[in-house]
């Protein structure tokens, strides 16, 4: 397990440690939803838990019938960013009254400055490197957001006070931003009933 993920992941199972779900888009061309480490290499034949992502949801109309492919599922989508949410990745875990369950948010492109996911890190102006980290439409100060950059490392920042943060984008190729939260309180997820759920959002953009 990456050590970058320990902290917003520590209390995950093993089948779902560092594990994220993100799309990737290429122009115009269809998403590719992924479940897997962003910040690794993919694993030949894709990652062993990728069976487990069978029917995110997206916001963005689709335009043709998805396809699994090796590692990923490819759906041709309107132009524009691509968003997608699913809660249903990982079987709630834990002893009766300790349940938790995890529910990931995906967004792909940065050319609209708004948001649309009830957890979501957005730009704060079109094809920008301010981004806003919001849940609910409200700002979230003090979140730590991961970034991998197009060659795989990863760095850490922390929001302002605004739920804002800027990104360095020299380098080109995508990028993946990365932030997690935890909400405590009984809640029905479709696996059932947890005590604790953890939301962890993404947001992937192409620098040329």
């Amino acid at each position: 397990m990456k050590t970058w993920m320990l902290a917003a992941l520590l209390a995950l199972p093993a089948t779902a440690q560092a594990h994220e779900v993100w799309i990737e888009r290429d122009g115009d061309g269809p998403a590719r939803i992924y479940l897997g480490e962003p910040a690794d290499a993919p694993p030949a034949g894709g990652d062993p838990e990728f069976a487990k992502l069978k029917a995110p949801r997206l916001l963005t109309p689709a335009t043709g019938a998805s396809q699994r492919r090796t590692g990923f599922i490819e759906v041709a989508v309107a132009p524009g960013d691509v968003r997608a949410w699913d809660d249903d990745v990982f079987a709630p875990w834990g002893e009766a009254g300790s349940r938790e369950g995890v529910v990931y948010y995906a967004r792909a492109g940065r050319s609209e400055a708004t948001a649309r996911l009830p957890f979501e890190i957005a730009p704060v102006t079109a094809g920008g490197n301010r981004f806003a980290v919001t849940r609910d439409g409200k700002p979230m100060a003090a979140t730590e957001v991961t970034i991998v950059a197009p060659d795989r490392s990863t760095s850490k920042q922390t929001t302002d006070a605004a739920g804002m943060l800027d990104v360095g984008t020299a380098a080109k190729g995508r990028y993946l931003l990365v932030a997690a939260a935890k909400d405590s309180g009984r809640q029905t997820l479709p696996g059932g009933a947890v005590d604790t759920v953890h939301r962890i959002t993404t947001t992937s953009f192409v620098v040329g």
